[in-house]
């Protein structure tokens, strides 16, 4: 048996290696998909993160206006095009834009007065494109630290802010001689008391950037630099930072992540899921050719067919993720931060699962032309659910809950956890197992099924 075994074996693997157009397919296109993929997912970590490209549409001159939109342009993370509104608006509705910020008439003045009044807050209307609604998130954070900021410099250090004291202090002056009242007579001292306080406070801080400002003249620094310092020293700003550290499982601490190593493993998935196809597709054409009676008229159980086919896949399979590794390790930089043993491992396992998944497709296929569209169509919720082409966690709880039915997800977290996770062998065994076990379930629905109709006939 095992010579016959080897000989239908080989005659496959020589057929797939002479096939020089199926070949270069089957590895350059999973190759240029993980490029794209990791490409948009950040790359080797190298390159800078991409620009937010947003609209201003400025229709308020006052200076608290003016230093919120001198802010947003300085910001690292934002690409600003200032633009009429309806100009502004046409981008968005086309895609164009993501979001479109609007500074109304009035807007810094009521700003400066909503900062100790909170009843009457002014409105900032922002435009989006529906589809970007994470984008919409980023914006009002960042939005919301350059106004704080710009609002309270001027309210505690500039002119605005001083003057708007000064006309509280004199409106509540003349509301005390008129108001009798015990109780809001005491809740305006109070409040009065507040307000000369602050306006020392304003006094302090103007004397403290004017001395700024005239040190950075005398050493010949621009006045930009100036304007800067007095913006920064004067407003409030984060009481925080953050620092962002990456980890990995052997390395403690990852300077970057690859987002090649995610892709690779994805597109080498749906690839090799792909090949699964073709040889369950080979096998409705070879019954349909009258080739599988030739091959049972020998000497050769049809166990012996089954089992040559599924293993040539499954060498085929074993060899494509190979060189995709190797591809990924070379010309890429992925790091194969977790266990070399558990990578191959899990490797193996799911070769044997994509074969055995290629002979359930042979097994249950009618027509070559019923099982390849019916096959395309289940490969690709298998990859799309097993976050191929996005990672899982991206999905909804119940859906992340489904996907621990899917083999596809086993095999995807399991590369992911030998390259960039830099997990142990420890963390293979369980994808190696739910592996193994789809691969006992789809040959032995497929052995069944060959067996029934051998049987049958």
């Amino acid at each position: 048996m095992m010579i016959p075994l080897f000989a239908l074996i080989r005659k496959d693997i020589i057929l797939f290696l002479h096939d020089k157009r199926a070949l270069v397919l089957t590895l350059l296109m999973p190759i240029l998909l993980a490029a794209f993929f990791g490409y948009l997912t950040g790359g080797s970590g190298k390159k800078e993160a991409a620009k937010i490209d947003i609209a201003l549409v400025q229709r308020d001159t006052h200076v608290i206006s003016q230093k919120i939109v001198d802010g947003l342009k300085a910001d690292t993370s934002l690409q600003i095009q200032e633009l009429k509104l309806d100009e502004a608006q046409n981008l968005v509705r086309k895609g164009k834009l993501a979001v479109v910020i609007v500074l109304p008439h009035g807007f810094g003045e009521a700003a400066g007065r909503a900062f100790f009044n909170a009843k009457e807050k002014p409105d900032l209307p922002l435009y989006y494109d529906p589809s970007q609604t994470t984008v919409l998130t980023m914006i009002k954070g960042i939005l919301t630290q350059h106004v704080m900021q710009s609002v309270s410099a001027e309210m505690f250090s500039g002119k605005t802010g001083t003057a708007m004291v000064q006309q509280s202090i004199a409106e509540l002056d003349a509301a005390s001689n008129q108001n009798k009242d015990q109780a809001s007579q005491g809740d305006q001292i109070e409040l009065r008391s507040f307000l000369q306080e602050l306006k020392k406070f304003q006094q302090h801080q103007q004397k403290t950037n004017d001395a700024s400002a005239q040190n950075l003249s005398a050493n010949e620094s621009s006045a930009s630099s100036s304007s800067e310092l007095v913006q920064e020293s004067s407003g409030l700003s984060m009481p925080f930072k953050t620092t962002e550290r990456a980890l990995t499982a052997k390395t403690g601490e990852a300077s970057n992540y690859n987002g090649y190593a995610h892709s690779f493993a994805g597109m080498s998935v749906q690839f090799i899921l792909f090949l699964a196809i073709d040889a369950g597709i080979g096998i409705l054409l070879a019954r349909k050719q009258g080739l599988w009676n030739r091959l049972l008229a020998a000497p050769i159980g049809i166990n012996t067919v089954i089992i040559a086919r599924a293993f040539s896949c499954a060498l085929t399979a074993f060899f494509i993720s190979c060189v995709l590794c190797l591809v990924a390790v070379l010309v890429f930089q992925v790091e194969i931060l977790g266990s070399v043993l558990g990578l191959v491992g899990i490797a193996i396992c799911f070769s044997l699962m994509t074969a055995s998944f290629g002979l359930l497709i042979a097994a249950f296929g009618k027509t070559p032309e019923a099982a390849r569209g019916i096959s395309t169509f289940a490969t690709l919720i298998l990859v799309m659910l097993g976050g191929a082409w996005m990672p899982s966690f991206l999905f909804p709880q119940w859906l992340q809950n489904l996907t621990v039915f899917i083999p596809t997800r086993w095999a995807v977290d399991g590369f992911d956890a030998m390259t960039w996770r830099g997990l142990g062998i420890d963390a293979a065994l369980l994808p190696m197992s739910v592996l193994l076990g789809f691969a006992l379930l789809f040959g032995g629905l497929a052995l069944w099924r060959f067996g029934r109709e051998q049987y049958a006939r």
